[in-house]
């Protein structure tokens, strides 16, 4: 046979499988398609969870068939029930614990399960019925996940972002809204429950006998032991990198602290931390740690674990979360490889997400060609994705799109394996693109006076309409330009954007690769930027290949992901707009240092309000911020209030903020000021309740 025939026999044959792979690749996501909906549950999962600490109990349900307004209402936000119930279940790759382990898990003081719904309750997770999606019962936005054959609990973006708000005997499910949740407390005692469950031997014996009971991960008594202990000191080292000075409380948090300081401890290498080890002890107690080190096998993959070694040098005790005995010595080397997420904000709201030009409150990421699946594989860093990041001699395209070379100054590769599930990602965010921002229900909610509202509009136009742009909430083809303000305009509490644009921390496996910016490349060098950081590891994480699929259509599912989204994203790469600072080869981060301004569509369903949740109602966001000595109740913004509460004011536009048990917000705080935003705060107090009236019909 000719060279020329070989030639085309082989073509042939290429042609084939590539054929065949496609049609497979089609088949599975039509099958995952039909599987998405299958859920169509009209009250989309409600369950009532009587004698809640919070005062905000409830007997029906909106939107369901209980109101006249049913079916106008069965497509709320312009999702089906079916729609909502995929989002609340959508897995995407987050492995915070073993899934026996959860369903298991006693809390700390009582024989009562961790995961009964009041205590989900107490940390405002949403307790959900049993449903086609959810055979367990979890609550919203927590699911059952996969990866390597173990079965694991994670977090979904519903988790986040979701609320539920109530009024009087009905609780309106508020679906890409802000979620009320205290991911900081729920942490904590997941650390006291598994540390206590360690070291009491009934409840470890109960504990292990439900696990085996389950025959979910688990074969023997020994292998749930072992994991009890390395889950036990994951979470509470967890726990201590990101302790904070600033309580979160209910409603908001400091994702991207989190999240920098989540990829910074997967980016260590052994050079690095032997440096700091070195500069943060005296050098008998370096050269006893760099030891221990020098004993490990080590590797990009056994860095988490290298830092658990570490860190169970200083003795763990079952007191006070697991603390370090001695408490000094292991702060100062927290203080130099991690940086505080002490910058809480609320949780943004999701509809028109989709239609952004750049999201985040400080506009960091871009949303145009596959931004979207960076970001988003950026956020489940930071909800507990299994990060396997493993050196390695073999260059791929993966590690070409990366930006990597052999000539960085590990001399090496990296493999970035990951549980992340970019399939999910991709289709939850085209979902989010028919998700509209809620009409306020006169179903449920008081009717607006439309006369006073009329006379809002036209406030609205003088004081608001500059940052908030107007758009039509169902308009398929709508997009949404950020409008930023710099720091020095818009005056509210700066660390969030001071943090995300100044944090440093050691590059580790990433050091010496190229980042392009819009304002040229960046050699990423040993100590560098956060956020330069986060950029390397999530463009390289989208560019791996999902191990979990099968190997002969792994590659051929990664590009269709990637092209899939690129040819289904309308935006298009775009300037910002506004008053701000430029990037520049100066400072490439500058732009960060401002907030975003966005539509108000939907904002009576977004409270409490400002980036950090620093104003209780859209009323009092309208009064002045005042000093100590000038502070009089009702004519200022608040300094103290209760957050927690679902029980909805539709005169102010909030949640409750007092009478009850929940978090007390102090504004007085580090982070939490509620100073900034003063724009019509100089009007008559029948203009606000004019003003009040009319954002209620956006």
């Amino acid at each position: 046979m000719s060279s020329l025939s070989k030639l085309a026999g082989f073509i042939k044959w290429s042609a084939v499988g590539l054929i065949v792979l496609a049609i497979i690749v089609a088949v599975s996501a039509a099958i995952k398609h039909h599987n998405r909906f299958k859920d169509k549950d009209d009250y989309r999962g409600s369950i009532q969870v009587n004698n809640s600490q919070f005062l905000d109990d409830f007997s029906k349900f909106y939107p369901s068939p209980d109101f006249d307004d049913w079916p106008r209402s069965k497509t709320w936000q312009g999702w089906s029930p079916a729609q909502s119930m995929w989002y609340y279940n959508a897995t995407q790759g987050s492995d915070l614990l073993p899934y026996d382990f959860f369903l298991s898990l006693e809390q700390h003081n009582h024989e009562t399960l961790f995961r009964d719904n009041l205590n989900m309750d107490r940390f405002r997770y949403i307790p959900q019925n049993i449903t086609q999606l959810n055979p367990d019962g979890l609550p919203l936005g927590l699911v059952k996940d996969e990866y390597q054959g173990r079965s694991y609990l994670g977090f979904t973006c519903a988790a986040c972002h979701t609320n539920q708000i109530v009024y009087q005997d009905t609780a309106i499910r508020v679906d890409g809204g802000p979620a009320m949740a205290n991911m900081d407390g729920f942490m904590h005692e997941l650390e006291a429950a598994l540390n206590t469950t360690l070291n009491q031997a009934d409840k470890q014996q109960r504990f292990i006998s439900e696990v085996l009971a389950l025959n979910l991960n688990y074969q023997t008594a020994e292998q749930v032991k072992a994991d009890l202990v390395f889950y036990t000191l994951q979470i509470s080292l967890y726990n201590y990198i990101n302790s904070s000075n600033t309580q979160y409380g209910y409603a908001r948090l400091d994702a991207f602290g989190r999240i920098y300081n989540r990829v910074l401890q997967h980016v260590l290498n052994k050079k690095q931390l032997i440096q700091v080890i070195e500069t943060s002890f005296d050098p008998a107690m370096a050269k006893q740690l760099n030891q221990a080190l020098e004993l490990q096998l080590i590797s990009a993959e056994q860095m988490i674990h290298l830092f658990d070694k570490l860190v169970s040098t200083f003795d763990f005790t079952p007191d006070n979360h697991q603390l370090p005995k001695d408490l000094a010595k292991l702060r100062t080397l927290k203080q130099a490889l991690f940086n505080s997420p002490d910058a809480p904000v609320s949780y943004p709201f999701l509809w028109d997400i989709a239609q952004h030009d750049y999201v985040q409150w400080n506009g960091i990421a871009a949303n145009s060609g596959v931004g979207a699946i960076g970001r988003n594989s950026g956020e489940v860093m930071g909800v507990f994705a299994t990060l396997d990041w493993q050196e390695t001699d073999q260059t791929t395209l993966a590690t070409l799109i990366g930006g990597q070379n052999r000539q960085n100054e590990n001399g090496k590769l990296v493999n970035f394996k990951s549980s992340i599930d970019v399939d999910n990602l991709r289709l939850i965010e085209s979902q989010l693109k028919s998700l509209q921002s809620p009409v306020w229900p006169d179903a449920v909610l008081p009717e607006i006076d439309d006369a006073k509202a009329q006379a809002g509009k036209v406030l609205f136009e003088q004081h608001c309409r500059s940052c908030h742009q107007k758009i039509e909430r169902a308009n398929p083809a709508r997009k949404v330009v950020a409008q930023m303000s710099k720091l020095d305009e818009i005056k509210t509490d700066a660390k969030m954007a001071l943090n995300g644009a100044t944090y440093q921390g050691k590059s580790g496996i990433l050091e010496g690769i190229y980042l392009s910016t819009d304002v040229g490349n960046i050699l990423v060098q040993e100590d560098a930027a956060v956020a330069s950081i986060l950029t390397v590891a999530t463009k390289n994480v989208v560019a791996t290949p999902d191990p979990d699929k099968w190997i002969f259509t792994r590659g051929f599912n990664w590009l269709y992901n990637l092209a899939t989204t690129a040819f289904d994203n309308d935006i298009k790469s775009s300037i910002k707009r506004g008053n701000y600072e430029p990037d520049s080869t100066l400072n490439p981060y500058a732009s960060l240092l401002a907030y975003k301004g966005r539509p108000l569509n939907g904002i009576w369903a977004t409270a409490p309000y400002l980036h950090n949740g620093s104003v209780p109602s859209l009323y009092e966001l309208l009064l002045p911020k005042c000093s100590l000595a000038e502070f009089i109740p009702a004519q200022c913004r608040p300094e103290q209030f209760m957050v927690g509460s679902r029980l909805f004011d539709p005169i102010k536009v909030g949640f409750i903020s007092e009478g009850y048990s929940g978090f007390e917000f102090k504004t007085d705080l580090p982070g939490n000021s509620n100073a900034g935003h003063d724009y019509a705060t100089d009007i008559s107090d029948e203009q606000r309740w004019q003003l009040v009236e009319y954002m209620k019909t956006l």
